[in-house]
């Protein structure tokens, strides 16, 4: 019983449609705000058969549209912690996070280091402030639970917009703003307060940022890992990684790290 509840639990939260299962190394992905699986699961047809990629779905999208919004950070780390932590403890894995991913992967590494001395072997950001930053307070005051429709788009467009193909269409424009909304809702339930003495990690740490999105506030990364940290800029703004010859150079990158990660 307990393993068809875990194997539903992986299909309805993940999404991998190249599945490897002699892997050395997993790679998970974190979508932004608002967004689903189907861009970073597809990934995986560009990695070697020694990385399996998946991709996150939470509550309230895709295949799980007709399930209640996540009400706060919390429910989100704990769902996804409980539903991987088996894989997790089989193989090395590193996390790759976008924007509101990048949050989100943090919050989940976090908790698997804090409750099960679990860490990637290396974590890739991208697009995103540091949480420890004064930049990410900024986020969390966002007036986003009573704010109009229109406001909410001037919020996309501040955090670099969203694929602009998705608001020609008033239904999916519409669910888009719901999604987005609720993502914001859950990201500013996230709190983390970093004391002097703690640092979290000892992985590396790859900041990926577009030249062309709001400068994001890097530095405070170093604070976080005792392991390396290193910044890269592709051409473009805060999809960048959207762009075919961007994510090839972004995908071999990632290969580059975790091969060298040692496995």
């Amino acid at each position: 019983v307990l393993f068809s509840w875990v194997f539903l639990g992986m299909e309805k939260l993940v999404a991998c449609p190249y599945k490897r299962p002699d892997a050395l190394c997993r790679l998970i992905c974190f979508p932004w705000a608002g967004g689903g699986t189907s861009q970073l699961a597809q990934w995986g047809k560009l990695f070697s058969s020694s990385i399996e990629v998946s991709s996150v779905r939470l509550p309230g999208r895709e295949s799980r549209l007709n399930e209640p919004f996540a009400k706060d950070m919390t429910t989100v780390v704990n769902e996804i912690s409980s539903v991987l932590l088996k894989e997790l403890q089989e193989k090395p894995f590193a996390f790759f996070g976008h924007s509101f991913g990048s949050y989100l992967s943090f919050a989940v590494a976090l908790y698997l280091k804090e409750k099960y001395g679990l860490e990637p072997i290396h974590l890739f950001v991208s697009g995103a402030d540091a949480p420890n930053s004064e930049a990410f307070l900024a986020i969390k005051s966002m007036p986003v639970c009573d704010s109009e429709d229109e406001d909410i788009l001037t919020y996309i467009q501040i955090l670099g917009g969203a694929p602009s193909e998705l608001l020609q269409h008033e239904d999916i424009k519409k669910q888009l703003l719901l999604t987005f909304r609720e993502d914001i809702r859950v990201l500013q339930t996230f709190s983390f307060e970093k004391t002097e003495r703690n640092i979290p990690f000892s992985c590396d740490i790859t900041c990926f940022n577009g030249s062309e999105d709001k400068s994001h506030d890097l530095e405070a990364w170093h604070d976080l890992t005792s392991g390396e940290v290193s910044f890269y800029k592709f051409p473009g703004g805060h999809f960048y990684l959207l762009e075919p010859s961007n994510e090839i150079f972004l995908t071999k990158h990632i290969t580059r790290c975790i091969e060298n990660a040692g496995l």
